[in-house]
C-alpha cells in the first residue's frame, strides 16, 4: 500500500535547533565557555544546584510532560505518545513534532540531560541534534527509511449500517475492535533487547527464492515471505523471547470506539479514526474507517439533500381536495393540504422547502421534501347508471366519435402486463371464405 507520508521541513540540524533553542554560530561560543568557565567554578543553576543566574532547564520536560525526576522508562512512554500524536503524517504540527523529538533526544541522553539540566539550553552544544524523523524512526525500529520516515501502515475498513433516521437526526454509537498494539512487556522488540540476529533461512531479506520447473527446460523463479523470520529477516533464539507476545512484537487488543454519526452525513461518506489500526515495530499505526452505509426506508427516500416520499389519493380527494397527515424523520407529525379547486393527476409533483435532509456540516439548513402523487381509481362496476349519468352531468363531456358502419369493432380485454410481448401463436385473426372482415375478440393472457 502506498505510504502517505510528509516530507521533512528543509531545515538542516543546526537550522533546526538554532530555531528550537535560540542560539546562533556568533553568540554560543561565547555562552558556551563562559558555562564552562562557571561549571569549573562549581556555579550554575538546575536541579540541586545554586548560585549564578537562574536557567531555564524544565522546558523540555513540560514539552514532554514528565517530572525532572522521570526515569527513562517514563521518558520513552511520555515520547511514543506525543510523537505518535503529533507526527506530520497524521495531520500534526511539524514544529510540534521538532519540539516533542528535540526534547526526547536530549532527555533520553545521559550526557545531554545532564548538560541541559545545570545549563538549560545554552549547555547543548551547536550541530548535536539530530533530524526529528531519524530519532522518531530509530525509537519505532527500522532505521532510517529515507526522506518520508516511516511507513504508515494499512487502514481498516467497515461497513457502518445506519438508518435515515439516524443521518437525519444523528446518533453516537459504540464499536468494538480488535487490532495489534505494540508489546508493553519488551517495547516491540520482541524479547531482549539486542537479541535479535540476521534470519540464516533468508539472510536476512525477509524473502525466500523458489524454483518450480513448469516444463521441460522451463523453471520459474518467484519469492515466498521466509517461513523462519515471518518476512521479517531477522530471529531470535526462544529463550530471548518476550513471555507476553512471544516474540511476536505485538499483542491483541480490543478496543472501544465512540462513533459519532452527525446530521446529514451520507451514503459512503468516511469517518475516520486516525493512528487507530494495527500497530507494527517501524512503523505509523494507520486508520480505521468506517464507511457509512445508508438502509432504505419505508416512507422516504434520499437524493443528496432532498427527500422523496409517495403519496395515493382516492379520486374524490384527486378532485375535490385533500387533507392528509405524516411522520417526519424526527417525529414531528407533518400536515399536508391543497387549496380547492385544485386538482391533482397521476404523477403530480409537490414540493415543500426545507423539510429534507440536513446539510452537513450546516445542520440547521435542510433541504427540499417533495411528495410524487399517485390517484387510486374506483373499481369496475362501482356505479349504477343513475351515478354514472350524475356523474356524467357534473364532468367534462364525453367525445363521441362520428361512426359510418364500415369500422371494424373489437373487444378490449384486460391483460396482464408481464405477459406482454411473450409470444403467440395462434393467429389473432380468421377470414371469411368471401374476404369479409369478421369481428376479432383478443385473447385472453
Amino acid at each position: 500500500m502506498t505510504a502517505v507520508s510528509r516530507a521533512p521541513d528543509k531545515l538542516s540540524c543546526n537550522a533546526s535547533a538554532q530555531k528550537l533553542f535560540g542560539f546562533n554560530r556568533f553568540t554560543h561560543s561565547s555562552k558556551l565557555k563562559n558555562n564552562r568557565s562557571r561549571e569549573g567554578a562549581g556555579v550554575g543553576g538546575g536541579r540541586g544546584r545554586g548560585g549564578g543566574g537562574e536557567v531555564d532547564n524544565q522546558e523540555f520536560y513540560k514539552i514532554l510532560g514528565v517530572n525532572t525526576d522521570a526515569n527513562e522508562g517514563d521518558i520513552k512512554k511520555a515520547y511514543r505518545k506525543l510523537a505518535l500524536k503529533n507526527h506530520p503524517d497524521k495531520g500534526g504540527d511539524p514544529e510540534k513534532f521538532k519540539e516533542i523529538t528535540m526534547a526526547y533526544e536530549v532527555l533520553s541522553d545521559p550526557e545531554k540531560r545532564k548538560r541541559y539540566d545545570q545549563y538549560g539550553k545554552d549547555g547543548l552544544e551547536e550541530g548535536s541534534m539530530h533530524n526529528p524523523e531519524d530519532i522518531f524512526s530509530m525509537f519505532f525500529g527500522g532505521g532510517r527509511r529515507g526522506p518520508s520516515g516511516p511507513r504508515k501502515g494499512e487502514d481498516i475498513r467497515h461497513p457502518l449500517k445506519v438508518t435515515l433516521d439516524d443521518l437525519y437526526n444523528g446518533k453516537k454509537c459504540h464499536l468494538a475492535i480488535n487490532r495489534d498494539k505494540l508489546c508493553g512487556a519488551c517495547e516491540g522488540l520482541g524479547g531482549k533487547k539486542g537479541a535479535e540476529r540476521s534470519c540464516s533461512t533468508c539472510n536476512g531479506r525477509g524473502v525466500t527464492v523458489q524454483l518450480r520447473q513448469i516444463g521441460p527446460g522451463m523453471v520459474q523463479q518467484s519469492q515466498m515471505p521466509c517461513s523462519v523470520c515471518r518476512g521479517a529477516g531477522k530471529t531470535m533464539s526462544e529463550k530471548d523471547k518476550c513471555r507476553e507476545c512471544r516474540g511476536r512484537k505485538v499483542v491483541k487488543e480490543r478496543k472501544l470506539l465512540e462513533v459519532h454519526i452527525e446530521k446529514g452525513m451520507k451514503h459512503n461518506q468516511k469517518i475516520t479514526f486516525h493512528g487507530e489500526a494495527d500497530e507494527a515495530p517501524g512503523t505509523i499505526p494507520g486508520d480505521i474507517i468506517f464507511l457509512v452505509q445508508e438502509k432504505d426506508h419505508e416512507v422516504f427516500t434520499r437524493k443528496n439533500n432532498d427527500l422523496f416520499m409517495e403519496k395515493t389519493l382516492t379520486l374524490t380527494e384527486a378532485l375535490v381536495g385533500y387533507d392528509f397527515l405524516f411522520t417526519h424523520l424526527d417525529g414531528r407529525v407533518i400536515k399536508c393540504g391543497n387549496q380547492p379547486g385544485e386538482i391533482i393527476k397521476p404523477g403530480d409533483i409537490r414540493m415543500v422547502q426545507g423539510e429534507g435532509m440536513p446539510i452537513h456540516g450546516s445542520p440547521f439548513t435542510k433541504g427540499r421534501l417533495f411528495i410524487v402523487f399517485k390517484v387510486e381509481f374506483p373499481p369496475s362496476g362501482a356505479f349504477d347508471a343513475a351515478q354514472l349519468k350524475a356523474l356524467e352531468a357534473v364532468l367534462p363531456s364525453r367525445v363521441v366519435p362520428k361512426v359510418t358502419g364500415e369500422e371494424e369493432e373489437v373487444d378490449l380485454v384486460p391483460v396482464d402486463a408481464n405477459q406482454i410481448g411473450a409470444g403467440d401463436d395462434g393467429s389473432a385473426m380468421d377470414e371469411d371464405e368471401d374476404g369479409r372482415g369478421q369481428r376479432v375478440q383478443c385473447q385472453n393472457m
